[in-house]
């Protein structure tokens, strides 16, 4: 039996993605460093195992380089005949080099491909990168009122189980977002209001953001990267809402407002 190979399978997307392919019948090879399915980027020795017997992979590839034309030379050597690859909107104008690196590679596999750039995720305000600023009430970032139309993880996850086993996508770029564009303060009201906390946005300089993140004990590099990520932002080459759900699935994407709700009703902003 065939499965399909889910990198970063405890990450964001892969540990929602997971569960769709399984409900469906699929069979699923869920792998990142700490599964059963052992894959580790920087340990060559774990890729033959992880690709074993698949035929589709959802490539997921970090920010730091990692030789990622060489594994899908060696995937599609073993019998894959599908990549679905999640990247960024604005990647095609900023070369975000993990991101970039994955469609650039996907590209020339000679086999079938897909790649998905997706808005920032809502679940940034709640899973990592802006939680405890809102725990703590205040969100300071390197924006002002610039708008994103935010894009919920559970329909990026939805779409990427299609892709991965539909036909129809191939050669397919969908620019995934939600049905609105908000600016952080609103996002941050919306957050609020719904929590009965109270919390704010704060516009900062790129300069004040990067300190701000030193301070925190996020080392400098990754402080700059982050910056160059909200650059994205600044110039407003995100925040059009698109029609990539939709093409996809048929349907609407989640509200922002949906996410909130959802997501205040687990306690998780205190």
């Amino acid at each position: 039996m065939t499965s399909i190979l889910v990198l970063a399978a405890s990450g964001k997307t892969g540990r929602r993605i997971v569960p769709r392919l399984q409900a469906a019948g699929h069979s699923v090879k869920a792998a990142s460093r700490s599964s059963e399915v052992r894959f580790d980027w920087t340990d060559r020795s774990t890729w033959s195992g992880a690709l074993s017997g698949t035929t589709a992979v959802y490539l997921v590839v970090p920010d730091e380089p990692v030789a990622v034309d060489d594994f899908v030379q060696q995937a599609v050597a073993a019998g894959v005949t599908r990549f679905v690859a999640l990247s960024g909107r604005g990647v095609d104008i900023y070369k975000v080099p993990g991101m970039h690196a994955a469609e650039e590679a996907v590209r020339a596999s000679g086999v079938e491909w897909t790649i998905l750039r997706a808005n920032n995720f809502a679940q940034n305000f709640d899973e990592d990168l802006w939680l405890a600023p809102l725990q703590e009430g205040e969100l300071a970032l390197p924006i002002k009122d610039e708008r994103d139309p935010f894009v919920d993880l559970e329909d990026v996850a939805d779409v990427a189980a299609a892709v991965l086993t539909e036909d129809g996508h191939a050669g397919r770029v969908y620019e995934l977002s939600g049905p609105r564009a908000l600016d952080f303060g609103e996002a941050v009201d919306l957050v609020a209001k719904a929590t009965g906390r109270t919390i704010r946005f704060v516009s900062q300089s790129s300069e004040e953001y990067v300190a701000g993140q030193v301070a925190r004990g996020v080392p400098a590099e990754a402080a700059q990267f982050l910056d160059m990520i909200m650059g994205v932002l600044r110039d407003g080459h995100i925040a059009a809402v698109t029609d990539g759900v939709r093409q996809v699935l048929g349907r609407e994407p989640r509200s922002f407002e949906s996410y909130v709700e959802r997501t205040a009703a687990t306690g998780v902003w205190g």
